[in-house]
């Protein structure tokens, strides 16, 4: 069975292999073995931590093929970016040029560094191995984040963003960051990005320029990937704008890429979840459900097929679910059609 559960400190391996076969663009898991360990513990103190509002959680889950033990995707949840270190968009706006003397009327996009976003939560740090990108994983790796944030929305903002890979090679190369390397940082994307994710980011603030930029004197190709995103993110794109999740007019500061976001409580998957009852049993007229135990520490997540009494606030699900779930008869979960 597929199941979703908090990082632990044994899964180190796993997602250095997981760093690796993300490749470049993905700065939250940088290929360094301080800063993963690092990620595994925050995770493992946030888990176990009291929390009555957002603060410095870093949340890290894994998927695990039970059969064989292997750890096969990543996704997270920062409760809130930017109390720590300085949290860093462009934010696409316009400037209009008219001259009613001479009948002249330009209007011209600019990018302008804000920190708007500072105190949002953020789903992040998600990729699944090629290997099991089937079976409706990825979908359910996404999700599944909705229902811990609907169960435990105290630990949340009430806005919630994610960053979309932008456009970039195989080689690491991004249109967009080659502009501003030319003209501010000789500094290639891949090491920027690099620095970034180890939490060395106070070359942003040294080199990145302090007024808005005219997208027009941008190079065409630059120009050409703003807002864009990498032709692997384009599903997860599309999961989030299922779940309500819409551009705001922010992209990434290095690859150009939008940052999505919506109210947590307008969250599909956080207004239409529900919680049930276990009733342990075969279950008929089954349909097929993401369903999580309402736990923190012991948080566990699967994608089973179950049989809803919506009336009574009751599921039935099958044994081998209950104990992937470690719930009983009687407790409670929450879950979500697929």
């Amino acid at each position: 069975m597929i199941i979703i559960r908090p990082i632990q400190n044994s899964d180190y391996e796993s997602l250095h292999r997981i760093a690796v076969e993300s490749g470049h663009g993905f700065t939250s898991l940088p290929v360094n073995e301080e800063l993963l360990r690092k990620r595994i513990a925050r995770a493992e103190a946030s888990f176990t931590k009291e929390a009555t509002q957002p603060g410095d959680e870093g949340y890290l889950f894994v998927m695990e093929d039970t059969e064989t033990g292997t750890v096969v995707g990543t996704s997270g949840i920062e409760a809130a970016v930017g109390l720590d270190d300085a949290f860093y968009h462009y934010h696409l706006g316009k400037v209009v040029h008219s001259s009613r003397e001479l009948g002249i009327y330009n209007t011209v996009e600019t990018l302008a560094l804000c920190n708007d976003y500072t105190g949002a939560s953020e789903i992040c740090t998600l990729f699944l191995s090629e290997g099991h990108r089937k079976n409706n994983n990825g979908r359910f790796l996404s999700r599944f984040r909705f229902l811990f944030i609907a169960e435990h929305s105290e630990r949340f903002s009430e806005t919630v963003i994610a960053e979309m890979r932008g456009v970039s090679d195989e080689h690491g190369r991004s249109p967009f960051w080659d502009w501003l390397e030319e003209h501010f940082f000789s500094l290639d994307f891949p090491t920027a990005d690099y620095l970034t994710g180890i939490g060395k980011k106070e070359f942003i603030a040294e080199l990145m320029p302090k007024y808005p930029i005219y997208v027009n004197l941008l190079s065409n190709e630059a120009q050409k990937v703003i807002n864009k995103v990498h032709t692997k993110t384009v599903p997860a794109l599309r999961l989030l704008e299922a779940e309500g999740f819409a551009r705001r007019g922010y992209v990434d500061i290095f690859d150009g890429g939008p940052t999505v976001e919506a109210t947590r409580e307008s969250i599909k998957t956080v207004r239409d979840s529900n919680k049930c009852q276990v009733i342990i049993g075969e279950a008929s007229d089954t349909e097929n459900y993401i369903i999580c135990n309402t736990k923190v520490e012991q948080f566990r997540g699967v994608q089973v097929s179950a049989s809803l009494r919506a009336t009574a606030n009751q599921v039935v699900i099958s044994q081998e679910a209950a104990d992937a779930l470690q719930v009983g008869e009687g407790d409670w979960v929450r879950l979500i059609a697929n």
